[in-house]
C-alpha cells in the first residue's frame, strides 16, 4: 500500500480552505440588500440554456479524447474511442476532488480496459498540458488586442490602487517597497540557478521544463497536424461558446458578447487553476472581470457562482456516469 502524501495532503487542505475563505468572504463584504440579491438570483437563471453548455462542454471533451488518441498512436496505442471518452470524462471528475489526480486516474482507468501502459502514457499528459498552455496564452493575447482599453486599464488600475494611500494619492513608499521586493526576487533567482544549479529544486524545475519542451517537440510524430491543431482550436472555442450560452441564461448579463466572453474565459481559467475546482476563486475572477464591462459586482458575483455551479454539476454528473457505465461497455475486457 502507497504511504499517504503528508506534503501534498496539506498542500490540498490550504488551497481548499483558500477557496471556501474566497466563498466567505464574497459574501460577508456584501451589504444586506445585495446579498438578498446573491441569494434570489438562482431564481432568474433560465435552465434550458443548460442544454447547450451541457453539449458544448461534453463535445469539448469528445474532442479532446480524439486529440489524446492521436498522441498514443505513435506510441503504438489504439484504443476505442468510447474508453477514451470515458477516461476523459473520470479524468475531470477526479480533478474534482483533488488537483492532479485526473491525469493519473484518467491513464490508470484507460490501461484497465486497453491495451496501454499507463506510464507510457505520461508524456502525452504531458503533451496535453504544453498545448493546453500555449493555446490560452494565444487566446490571451487575442483578449488583450481586441479589447485593450478594458483589459489594459484593468491592470493598470489594479496596479495604481497598490500605490495609493489612504488619501488616494501615490504613495512613493509602497513603490519603493513593491521595486525594493522585485529586485529581491530577481537576486533570489538567480542566486538559485547560478549558484544552486545543483540543488533538488531547481534540478526538479529544469527537469518539468525539459518535459513540457520533450512532449511538445513530440507532436511533429502526429500522424494529421492540421487535425490535431484543428481539435485545439476546437476545444477552446466551445468553452467560449458554453460562456457566451451562459449569458443569454442570466438576463442581467445577456446583452454581453464574445469580447467579455473571451475575457470570462481566460480570467475564469485562472480562478479554475487556483482552487480545487475553481471553488471560490473562479466565482471572484469573474465578478472582477465583468466589473470592466460595466456590470454591478453583485450581479457578476452571481454570475461567477450560478456558471461555476453549473460546470461542476454537469462535471460530476458525468464522471459518475462514465464511472458507473465504463465497467459495463466493458465487462468482457476488464
Amino acid at each position: 500500500m502507497r504511504k499517504i502524501n503528508i506534503k501534498a495532503v496539506i498542500q490540498y487542505v490550504i488551497v481548499l480552505g483558500l477557496g471556501i475563505g474566497l466563498i466567505w468572504y464574497n459574501s460577508t463584504r456584501l451589504p444586506p440588500q445585495q446579498l438578498e440579491y446573491l441569494k434570489s438570483a438562482w431564481s432568474l437563471a433560465r435552465y434550458e440554456y443548460l442544454i447547450p453548455v451541457l453539449g458544448a462542454l461534453l463535445l469539448s471533451h469528445y474532442s479532446r479524447a480524439l486529440r489524446w488518441m492521436m498522441l498514443m498512436k505513435p506510441l503504438g496505442y489504439t484504443p476505442s474511442k468510447i474508453n477514451t471518452y470515458f477516461a476523459v470524462l473520470l479524468g475531470y471528475f477526479f480533478n474534482m476532488l483533488m488537483p492532479r489526480l485526473g491525469e493519473v486516474m484518467k491513464c490508470t482507468v484507460l490501461a484497465k480496459y486497453e491495451k496501454v501502459a499507463p506510464d507510457k502514457l505520461v508524456g502525452t499528459i504531458l503533451v496535453e498540458r504544453a498545448v493546453d498552455m500555449i493555446s490560452m496564452g494565444i487566446v490571451a493575447i487575442i483578449m488583450v488586442a481586441i479589447q485593450f482599453d478594458r483589459i489594459g486599464g484593468f491592470a493598470f488600475d489594479a496596479f495604481a490602487d497598490m500605490l495609493r494611500n489612504k488619501e488616494g494619492a501615490t504613495s512613493y513608499t509602497k513603490l519603493f517597497v513593491i521595486l525594493g521586493i522585485l529586485l529581491v526576487l530577481i537576486i533570489g533567482l538567480r542566486y538559485l540557478f547560478v549558484k544552486k544549479a545543483d540543488s533538488k529544486l531547481v534540478q526538479n524545475i529544469k527537469r518539468i521544463a525539459r518535459g513540457v519542451w520533450e512532449g511538445f517537440k513530440s507532436i511533429r510524430k502526429v500522424e494529421n497536424l492540421p487535425l490535431f491543431i484543428f481539435h485545439s482550436v476546437f476545444i477552446w472555442s466551445l468553452y467560449l461558446f458554453g460562456i457566451w450560452i451562459g449569458f443569454m441564461a442570466f438576463p442581467p448579463v445577456e446583452h454581453l458578447g464574445f469580447p467579455a466572453a473571451l475575457s470570462v474565459l481566460i480570467f475564469g481559467s485562472i480562478g479554475l487553476i487556483a482552487t480545487p475546482g475553481g471553488i471560490g476563486a473562479y466565482e471572484f475572477m469573474v465578478e472582477k472581470t465583468l466589473v470592466r464591462f460595466d456590470i454591478p459586482n453583485v450581479v457578476g458575483l452571481a454570475f461567477g457562482r450560478l456558471n461555476w455551479a453549473a460546470q461542476t454539476a454537469i462535471t460530476l454528473v458525468s464522471g459518475l456516469f462514465a464511472l458507473i457505465v465504463m465497467p459495463i461497455v466493458n465487462r468482457n475486457k476488464a
